[in-house]
Order: C-alpha cells, then structure tokens, then sequence
C-alpha cells in the first residue's frame, strides 16, 4: 500500500460483522481461563496481554500503523513525546555510560540529555548539527552507546543529514535515534536513510488536533545489537525477566520488546485507550494535512523573508536557508508547516508582535490544524542557559510560528496586522 492508504488501512482489519472503526477497549485487565495460562502469558508477554499499563488492543492497532508508516518492524506508544526520548535512551544506556546528540534539538530534550539522565549517571556530549562526520566520530568513546538527532530541529528548524550521522554511528556499531516529529512519515522516513530507531511526540502532526499528548518509538529492526558488544542488557541474560535474552528469543525486535517488557512495566508511562483512539483519527488524514501545511507554510516563509520587520527567517524550504540542500534531499515534498523568524527589535517587538495576533494563539504547542505562535526563549527553552540557547539557534527575537489549515490569505493578514500593530 502507499503511504496514504497505510495512514487509514494500517494496523486494523475488521472481520465479518466488526466494527469498521478501532475500537476502544477501555479495560486495565484480560481475564484468562486458567492460572496456568496467566504464568505462560508471563513467561512470554508475546502471547497474549497483561495489564492496560503497557499494552491495550486499541494502541496496539496504532502501534502496528505507525511501526508500518515508518517502515519498521514495531512501535511501542508512550504517554509523551518526552517519554519516548527518556525510554529510548534508558533501553540502551545505564549508569556509566555516554551518548552523543545534535546540539540542534528541542529544548525539553536538551534538559533531560544534560541534567536529569547526568543525575542517573548518563553522560551527553551535544555537537554541531553540521559537524562533519569526522568530528562526530571523533566524539564517539568506547562507554558510547548511541546517538540522537532531530530530522526537522524544534525550534532551531535545522535539518539533519540522517545519512552522515548513520554512517558515524555505524562505524562504530552503535544506533543512531531520529526524532522524526516535525516531517513525519509523510515527508522522511528516516529508518530508509539509515536510521535505527525513529521516535514521535505524536501530540503533534501525527494527532493533529491538540487533543492527545502521547509519544511513540519505532524499531527498524535492522541494527545487529550483537555485533559490537556495546549492548549487554539486549544480548545476556535479563535477569528482571527470567533470564530472557531478548536477541535470541525475539530476534526480529528485540530493542522494542525489551522497551515494553523491561522498562515500560517498570514506569508503566503507558498512553490510554482513549488517546490511542483519537490520535488513530489523527493518522487517517496525515497525508493530507501535512501537503496542505508545507503548502501554507512556504508561502507564509516567503512573506516573513521580504518583510522589513524581520531579521531574519528559519525554514528550509526557502532556497536562501542553509539547509536548503539537506531538506531537498531528506524532505523533497515539503519541510513541514513550523516556521521560526526573529523580529526586528529583540524580544520586546517579538512580545508586541505576537501579542497583537488575532487569528493565531500564543500557546506551548505546535504541529497544530489551528496556527499557533510561542516565543522559545521564554517558554519552551526557558531553563537553558545562553550558551544553550545560542548553540540550539534561539536568540531573544526568535518566534516559532506553526503554519495551520486555515485559509492562507486569513493568516498572512494576521501576520500583517500583528506587524504594522508592533511597529507602533
């Protein structure tokens, strides 16, 4: 199936005479017939469900969907976007170990690689989205277990060379994780370019609608976790869970069954059924949405470029962006619908300008059907020090703009009016 028909027909069949919708199965538990059925259930969660806190029929139907968008082999949801980050690093990385991640990321993210995971003696070195393969190399140790990256940065709007970065982490036989929420499946598949592991905050494009905060991790299931010896907790045995040893038992994907089975029955950060549901209702129109928001978006980008009120613009799709040529590699149909600029003036205007929209709403969100503006600097990216900032591409007149489905021409009026009202 193409891509478009996956987003409504993936993950869930109906037989004759079922619901033609997934259903919501709004149940913590499933009854089996004997005790011994229980315990075989135990020894081997593949056979059956245990309990709602990490596994649900309805989110495993999404699951199944975003694992096939992708191009994965499975997916595991989780209660956050921030959730699937922590989850995929903590599936490979434990005291005493190290990690490497762009410098270009989402401000959440840099606190949770920089403080909180060094307070679980997790050590992060952040380099240069555009450092070259060398460097990145170079930066690898032999307590290095992987390395992340944004495909689409937040808010820096950066682009990352999915295929450099692989080709760094590989030489050393480790994962490279790709946080691939801005473009989505729809416009980057990064599993294709060499990632081994994709994760969403799906509480943005993949819902849609702002009404679900949920996350999800992908296993491509193409990295040999065997081959390096880096990677103990997949390939001895675990002695949490009956001394399994996940590469040989689940050697199809065993990064992701260790996720569920180790550390989401640990943390139980499980997403509700009802969540599944209406982030499932997102994911049926995601092709669509996604042209109609890099549609919108570029031509917004092109106005924001020509104004005197700004400074300048971050968006790939503009030819002027230094990440032009990456995106037309990477993201030939379109570099999502989320535009960063920096005012004219520095915070001050940037408070004014934003203030004075009408149609658009200051809110911490984005990836939204409706515009929305936030201002990094003080918000998202508040807790970052001014080095962080600078290194994450975020001055004080930065603005994050996401571009929705209205009508073009209502939100460059927004835009026009919110500027001639900050000139004043």
């Amino acid at each position: 199936m193409k891509i478009e028909t996956q987003c409504l027909h993936e993950g869930y069949t109906p037989k004759n005479g079922e619901p033609r919708v997934i259903p919501i199965y709004q149940s913590t538990t499933y009854v089996y017939n004997s005790t011994d059925a229980v315990a075989d259930v135990f020894d081997d969660p593949q056979l059956g469900l245990i309990y709602s806190r990490f596994e649900n029929p309805t989110t495993d139907a999404v699951e199944k969907k975003i694992a096939a968008l992708e191009g994965g082999v499975a997916a595991m949801c989780t209660s956050s976007g921030q959730a699937a980050t922590l989850l995929s690093i903590l599936n490979i990385c434990s005291a005493g170990d190290h990690f490497i991640s762009s410098s270009s990321i989402y401000g959440g993210t840099v606190n949770l690689f920089a403080f909180t995971l060094k307070k679980m003696g997790i050590e992060c070195s952040f380099i240069d989205v555009d450092a070259s393969e060398e460097d990145i190399k170079a930066a690898i140790r032999p307590n290095t277990k992987c390395i992340f990256g944004e495909t689409i940065a937040n808010p820096a709007l950066t682009v990352l060379d999915i295929e450099k970065w692989a080709n760094a982490a590989h030489s050393a036989g480790i994962p490279l994780i790709v946080d691939n929420t801005f473009a989505t499946p729809i416009l980057c598949r990064p599993i294709e370019w060499g990632a081994d592991i994709v994760i969403h905050s799906t509480s943005k494009y993949m819902d849609g609608h702002a009404v679900q905060v949920g996350g999800v991790i992908v296993d491509s299931g193409k990295f040999d976790w065997t081959a390096s010896g880096r990677f103990p907790g997949l390939t001895e045995p675990d002695e949490s869970y009956h001394g399994v040893v996940y590469t040989e038992k689940y050697s199809h994907a065993p990064y992701i069954i260790k996720a569920r089975h180790q550390l989401m029955r640990d943390f139980g950060c499980y997403p509700a059924a009802n969540s599944s549901f209406l982030l499932n209702l997102g994911l049926e129109t995601l092709a669509v949405r996604m042209k109609q928001y890099c549609e919108n978006a570029l031509k917004v980008a092109k106005y924001l470029e020509a104004s005197d009120m700004v400074e300048s613009v971050k968006y790939a799709g503009l030819e002027s962006d230094p990440h032009y040529q990456t995106a037309k590699k990477y993201l030939p149909d379109g570099v999502c619908g989320v535009i960063s600029f920096s005012i004219k003036g520095g915070r001050k205007k940037a408070v004014k300008f934003m203030d004075s929209l009408k149609l658009a709403s200051n809110e911490v969100h984005v990836a939204d059907i409706r515009t929305c503006v936030l201002h990094p600097a003080s918000a998202t990216h508040r807790q970052l020090t001014e080095e962080q900032l600078e290194a994450a591409g975020i001055d004080a007149g930065m603005i994050r703009l996401s571009v929705g489905l209205e009508n073009v021409d209502d939100i460059l009026a927004d835009v026009d009016q919110a500027f001639k009202a900050a000139r004043d």
